[in-house]
C-alpha cells in the first residue's frame, strides 16, 4: 500500500475509534440502521462539507477540542422565537408554553414529554442530555438504571431527598434508540431549558455528561478533561461531571470518586 494511503487510513481510524469513545463515554446504546440511497440517486458529496457545523467535530485521541469550537447546538437559534415569559417565569409558564410539542421531530417517536421534577425553588439543579425508554414511559426524567444512580449519589451520597433538587434535561423527548439529540432538536428545546433555569434560579448547575456540559458552555467538550472543574453559565456556576450512564458503564472506583468528589463540591458551593 502506498505509505500516504496508509497513513490517512490509520488517521480516519483513530478518528473513529476517538468518535466511538467519545459516544459510549455518553451511554450510547444503539446507532439506528439508515437504509443508504440507490448508488444512481447519490449526488457525490463537496469536499466542503466535510468537517460541517452539521456534525460534532472529530477529535483526535489525545487532542482537547480548541476553545473556539463551538457545540452545533450552540449555532442554532429558533429564529422568531420569542418566550412568552418575563425574565423571571414559573416552571408552570414554560411548561405551558411547551405545550404539546411538535417544534423537531422527536415528537414523532415519544410516548410522553419529560419536562423536569423536583424542587421549584432548588439550590442544586441537574441537567442531562434526554430521556431513556423509562423516563419516556413515566413522564419523569432520571428513573431508569441511570436515574436510580444519580438518586442514591443525591440521597445516598449527599445525603438530602432527591425531592430537594430540581432535575431536567436539553431536550424533552426522547431520541430513538437513546441517541445523542441532534443539533436542531437541541437548538428547539433551547429556550425551554433556559425558562427552567430562569424560573428555578439555581445556585448551582450540575451538567451531567458531554452534551449537557456542551450545550451549556457553547463549544464541544470532553467530559473526562472538564469534569470537576468549575465553569459558569448566565453567571451562574456550573459543575460538569459524568453522566449516571457512563458510569453504569464503567463503573470503576475512580469513576465513582470523581463524581462523588464533583457533586460534594457543587453542594458544598451551593450552600454558601
Amino acid at each position: 500500500m502506498d505509505p500516504s494511503l496508509a497513513r490517512e487510513a490509520r488517521r480516519i481510524a483513530a478518528s473513529a475509534r476517538a468518535l466511538l469513545e467519545e459516544l459510549a463515554e455518553e451511554g450510547l446504546e444503539s446507532v439506528p440502521h439508515v437504509a443508504p440511497e440507490p448508488l444512481a440517486a447519490q449526488a457525490p458529496e463537496p469536499a466542503s462539507t466535510v468537517g460541517s457545523s452539521d456534525a460534532a467535530p472529530i477529535v483526535e485521541a489525545g487532542d482537547e477540542p480548541a476553545s473556539e469550537t463551538t457545540s452545533p447546538a450552540a449555532q442554532i437559534d429558533l429564529v422568531g422565537f420569542e418566550p412568552p415569559w418575563g425574565d423571571r417565569p414559573t416552571l408552570e409558564a414554560v411548561r405551558e408554553a411547551l405545550g404539546d410539542c411538535r417544534r423537531c421531530g422527536l415528537c414523532e417517536g415519544r410516548t410522553t414529554i419529560v419536562f423536569g421534577n423536583g424542587n421549584p425553588d432548588a439550590d442544586l439543579m441537574f441537567v442531562g442530555e434526554g430521556p431513556g425508554a423509562d423516563e419516556d414511559r413515566q413522564g419523569i426524567p432520571f428513573v431508569g438504571r441511570a436515574g436510580q444512580l444519580l438518586t442514591a449519589m443525591i440521597e445516598k451520597g449527599l445525603e438530602i431527598p432527591r425531592s430537594d433538587v430540581y432535575i431536567c434535561n436539553i431536550v424533552k423527548c426522547r431520541p430513538p434508540g437513546n441517541r445523542t439529540p441532534l443539533a436542531d432538536e437541541v437548538a428547539s428545546c433551547r429556550p425551554f431549558l433556559d425558562g427552567q433555569i430562569q424560573a428555578v434560579r439555581p445556585r448551582v448547575i450540575v451538567a451531567l455528561g458531554r452534551p449537557a456540559a456542551s450545550l451549556l458552555l457553547g463549544r464541544d467538550v470532553s467530559i473526562t478533561r472538564i469534569r470537576g472543574t468549575w465553569q459558569a453559565y448566565c453567571g451562574i456556576p456550573l459543575m460538569p461531571t459524568l453522566h449516571p450512564a457512563f458510569v453504569l458503564r464503567q463503573y470503576t472506583a475512580e469513576n465513582r470518586r470523581h463524581v462523588w468528589e464533583d457533586l460534594k463540591a457543587a453542594l458544598e458551593r451551593a450552600r454558601e
